[in-house]
């Protein structure tokens, strides 16, 4: 159970001043930590941006303790298809073949940006972003969640272990398996399943990787090379009517007045 925080606020953005500090929230992690870098990328402004900002919403995690421009400490960036149709298509197409998701005739939701500030990883920041996931997802009835999440670096080499893992045992079903677009596709099986170190590689996943492996979450076919945010993507996909118990639980909390 999240404890009773009240000096958090979780919420959805509702101005563009709300915008500009989840931006500047992704700015320190994406870019100042992890060496990100992109076309529209605002340095001088702090800011990190992409033409897809104004069709997501955005969920904050604020903590009032903190001055006021500097309140956002955590944030989630969610589409749905109607965003998508808005945008000209998911964020996720410029790297993915989505076409079995969209085709599948049921409702989904792309997640990304998720980032939580540097002074609150380990303790319950990532659970109340979560929660507020959940009551999203059973508000708006989504069956599907997927997105892009990274693994930091382009050295395949380094991440040969991680992405064999994924490969060998945790492969979307067909029916909804995006594939890495050819521009930055890179095989996953890199290692046979027999010569995997697992408990090794597994711990080279990143935490929110994990996370959702635990919940049930599944990866699409062959990863995709991002030199411009120094990162290699795969696409998660996570099933709501398959999804485990646990997080079946975490929804429930998050409804409980």
């Amino acid at each position: 159970m999240v404890p009773q925080e009240p000096y958090f606020e979780l919420r959805l953005a509702e101005s563009p001043s709300d915008i500009r500090a989840a931006q500047r929230l992704r700015y320190e992690v994406f870019v100042r930590e992890l060496g990100a870098d992109g076309a529209m990328v605002d340095h001088d402004a702090g800011l990190e941006i992409d033409r897809f900002d104004p069709h997501f919403d955005h969920l904050m995690l604020l903590d009032h303790r903190r001055a006021a421009e500097d309140q956002v400490v955590g944030v989630y960036r969610l589409m749905q298809a109607e965003g998508a149709k808005a945008a000209g298509q998911f964020y996720s197409e410029d790297e993915y073949d989505l076409e079995r998701l969209k085709s599948s005739g049921r409702r989904l939701l792309e997640l990304g940006r998720s980032c939580v500030h540097a002074d609150y990883r380990g303790g319950t920041a990532l659970m109340h972003l979560w929660n507020g996931l959940a009551d999203y997802i059973l508000s708006h009835e989504i069956e599907i969640l997927f997105g892009v999440a990274s693994l930091h670096g382009t050295d395949i080499t380094q991440l040969a272990a991680p992405l064999s893992l994924l490969h060998h045992r945790h492969l979307a079903p067909s029916s909804l398996r995006p594939k890495a677009r050819a521009a930055g596709y890179q095989d996953m099986a890199l290692v046979a399943e027999d010569d995997l170190d697992r408990t090794a590689a597994t711990r080279a996943l990143p935490a929110l990787i994990k996370a959702y492996l635990r919940l049930g979450g599944t990866v699409g076919e062959g990863a995709f090379v991002d030199h411009a945010f120094n990162c290699t993507d795969i696409c998660l996909i996570l099933d709501t009517a398959v999804m485990s118990e646990k997080y079946r639980a975490l929804y429930a909390r998050s409804r409980t007045p």
